[in-house]
């Protein structure tokens, strides 16, 4: 069987193309991950690990700190966007690729940041910092499929660390931290009835109403944590109940979505969604942590001082909470802009992912 190859003495930019070209929607991720695999095993200052479709390599050179960057090699399904299509503003001439835009699915999500990684693996044989590149599966899915997850599980040692950067979309800032998220079901009861005799029934949607006043009269707080103003957000986004439309609803459901600042515990957030709806039925489904930016630390301190760019919470939640998890502060920063994630037009600059690569190269070079 012909094994497809990774060119990694292709700038970043060309290397994205060529990732693109190579599909790797969730699940089918291991022909990528074994061509990353073997363009890694053949770096002789990197030794290289492998747990399914998840890639690990690290040099082992004695630096005082180790720093991890990390990117999942996955993408959402392909939506005729595949193969890569580069749209030239440079000179136009053969292999030009100054000032022009790259199409294709993952261009932004996060394929430019995984071939930002690659380049550095590649070219920076021995760094001011030993380096852990981490290439995992399954980001776009169900939580417990998560790549990074399982290495958190399997082999935390592998990421060991005293910083991390996760190179998802970011539009050229570092984006520090991440919003926890958590999602409860409120719920209110009452006795089913024909339309027609309403008032032998108990319309269980009309006594969710005070649950959706709570919410539209909530204020978000906002909270500073190293200079980044983090906002919360406290929302209903979605409402089932009812059988027919000739019954009264003997049930309802509101489904409440907390985005809450990293100096929350997911304790402390579900304590304050039980008070908001104090005397309702709520059943929380799922809850994930925050990330604290940590720029305070000297690693991440001299990241934000080396790449010079706009420094911003993450109003989002990213993977850089399981690293967290771990004791090793991490931020956000990628060349792709993640409101073009995900989409039919998904696309990323070209001098954005040469840029990207350069500040990386210059910042573990210096």
């Amino acid at each position: 069987m012909e094994h497809r190859a990774l060119d990694l003495s292709l700038d970043a930019a060309r290397l994205t193309a060529q990732l693109v070209d190579f599909p790797s929607v969730s699940g089918d991720e291991k022909p990528l991950a074994d061509a990353i695999e073997r363009a890694l095993r053949d770096l002789p200052h990197l030794t290289v690990d492998r747990d399914g479709d998840a890639v690990v390599a690290r040099t082992r050179l004695g630096r005082a700190e180790r720093v991890v960057l990390a990117g999942h090699i996955d993408t959402v399904p392909i939506a005729d966007n595949v193969p890569s299509r580069l749209e030239a503003g440079g000179s136009g001439g053969a292999g030009d690729t100054g000032g022009g835009v790259l199409w294709g699915c993952g261009t932004s999500d996060m394929k430019s940041g995984v071939a930002v990684q690659l380049r550095v693996a590649a070219t920076v044989p021995a760094p001011n910092r030993d380096l852990t590149f981490v290439f995992y599966d399954h980001e776009e899915v169900a939580a417990e499929l998560n790549g990074l997850k399982r290495l958190v599980e399997r082999h935390p040692d592998w990421l060991a660390g005293d910083f991390a950067v996760l190179l998802e979309p970011t539009d050229g800032k570092i984006e520090g931290g991440c919003q926890g998220s958590l999602r409860v079901l409120v719920k209110t009861t009452g006795r089913r009835a024909h339309s027609a005799r309403s008032w032998l029934g108990d319309n269980a949607i009309h006594k969710a109403a005070p649950v959706l006043d709570r919410l539209a009269g909530y204020v978000p707080r906002q909270v500073e944590i190293d200079g980044l103003r983090y906002r919360e957000g406290l929302n209903a986004v979605r409402i089932d109940g009812g059988h027919a439309t000739n019954v009264i609803p003997d049930f309802c459901t509101v489904t409440v979505n907390f985005r809450f600042a990293p100096d929350r515990s997911e304790e402390e957030a579900l304590a304050h969604v039980r008070e908001v709806f104090d005397g309702f039925e709520m059943v929380l489904t799922d809850s994930a942590p925050g990330a604290l930016p940590g720029l305070s630390h000297p690693a991440a301190a001299a990241f934000v001082d080396a790449i010079g760019v706009e420094v911003a919470p993450k109003d989002a939640w990213t993977d850089v909470a399981r690293f967290s998890a771990l004791g090793v502060p991490a931020v956000n920063y990628g060349p792709g802009d993640p409101k073009l994630a995900h989409t039919r037009e998904e696309h990323v600059r070209v001098d954005a992912v040469l840029a990207a690569e350069e500040r990386l190269r210059a910042w573990l070079t210096d």
